[in-house]
């Protein structure tokens, strides 16, 4: 079935304002929730985080004191559903649990949409950045097991594998490496740009947590992995935030970003299977429906165009969260070894990316590296999960 929101209406925005008892819901539970309605929370959080980060951005661009008036109040309710939302996560999780489903995010959102990009730039963007976060995850099951002495199926629930990705002491490369060619604005396919701020908002929200909590840990080994990929993830920022046109307007941007939350949480609302969270994910929908007719009320003002213009007149297909081991295991057997070279990617190290490795690792084996040594020399082996077989790449496989 077809949704069309820019024909919808929702809830009127001056209904919108809920009671603190009404935000404080009650928490999912780590140990029965289903892993992927784990993900679609985290996702969701950075999508709220975003749209508030960026309505702040173009309140301190505008001069005009009534815009900065709707703007406040659309984003006082964005405000409290990003606290409704990061709230279902349970206190009970440990920061490295939840560290380890922000990595299961990152992998199956972003194969997900590479597997969906209908363009081949945009396409191999999210390939390439996928194999990272995929190591990723890897290094943190490991430090998981070492420090908690649990396993990290019991978070990701098989899933998603669990074993080597582009190796993440190769994810350092000098920042002119990091920058891609933007998609055209008036030529690309909308669903690309609803997949470019997508996975942008969602590396941007890993960026912050990793930045807040990476030195709440006592052990040198995890405050130093968490130091290395906090960095690879402003790397992913960079990225994926350099696919987004830049120029397109402040209010092109705005309508982008509203309509971008309604497809995603009609997307979750389709797929929940827990009925308190769908309830949430329904409510929000019909939140965001109206402030995406402010976000067009705007734009037809300040930019004297219809907001059909630039946005899908329906939502394309939903957003699935769903395993993807063998689209992963193909990207494993067949892009282990790029790097980025300005706005392309390369097979071989270059002059830039040497410098860099040498200059970010100073001779000495990273914490990457050593949290590998460190669980080995624990355990005897590393950790994995490996449900359809041998890693892809033969160098990968264990010893």
């Amino acid at each position: 079935m077809t949704f069309a929101p820019l024909e919808q209406r929702g809830i009127p925005l001056d209904r919108q304002l809920r009671s603190w008892r009404e935000l404080n819901v009650q928490p999912i539970d780590p140990d029965r929730c289903d892993p992927y309605t784990r993900c679609r929370i985290i996702t969701m959080n950075g999508i709220e985080v975003e749209a508030i980060l960026f309505s702040h951005q173009l309140a301190r661009n505008t001069a005009d004191p009534e815009v900065k008036r709707q703007l406040a109040g659309v984003r006082y309710i964005e405000a409290q559903q990003q606290k409704v939302v990061n709230w279902l996560l349970p206190g009970v999780s440990s920061v490295l649990e939840t560290t380890i489903a922000y990595e299961q995010v990152a992998v199956d959102l972003t194969a997900w949409v590479a597997w969906m990009e209908p363009d081949p730039y945009l396409k191999q963007a999210y390939q390439f950045g996928v194999l990272e976060d995929f190591d990723h995850l890897y290094r943190y099951a490991n430090l998981y097991e070492m420090i908690e002495h649990r396993k990290g199926e019991s978070i990701v629930d098989n899933l998603t594998e669990v074993m080597p990705g582009r190796p993440t002491r190769y994810h350092h490369r000098d920042p002119a490496d990091n920058v891609r060619d933007p998609y055209a604005k008036d030529r690309t396919d909308p669903l690309s740009k609803l997949h470019a701020l997508t996975i942008m908002s969602a590396e941007q929200q890993t960026m912050n947590f990793y930045m807040n909590t990476g030195p709440t840990y006592m052990e040198p080994i995890a405050r130093q992995l968490y130091q290395k990929i906090g960095l690879i993830e402003e790397e992913h920022v960079t990225h994926y935030e350099s696919l987004v046109d830049p120029g397109e307007t402040w209010w092109e941007q705005l309508v982008n970003h509203e309509y971008n939350e309604c497809y995603l949480y009609y997307s979750f609302m389709e797929q929940e299977s827990d009925p308190k969270v769908k309830a949430i994910w329904e409510l929000h929908l019909n939140m965001e429906l109206e402030h995406l007719h402010t976000a067009c009320d705007l734009m037809r003002r300040h930019d004297g165009r219809e907001p059909q213009e630039v946005l899908a007149p329906e939502l394309p297909n939903v957003l699935t969260f769903e395993p993807n081991k063998q689209y992963l295991r193909e990207l494993l057997d067949t892009q282990m070894d790029l790097t980025t070279l300005g706005a392309g990617y390369v097979r071989e190290a270059h002059e830039r990316f040497d410098k860099m490795q040498e200059q970010i690792h100073g001779g000495e084996a990273p914490p990457s590296d050593r949290v590998m040594t460190e669980h080995d020399e624990m355990f005897g082996r590393e950790y994995r999960v490996q449900t359809e077989g041998e890693h892809p790449d033969p160098a990968q496989r264990e010893k």
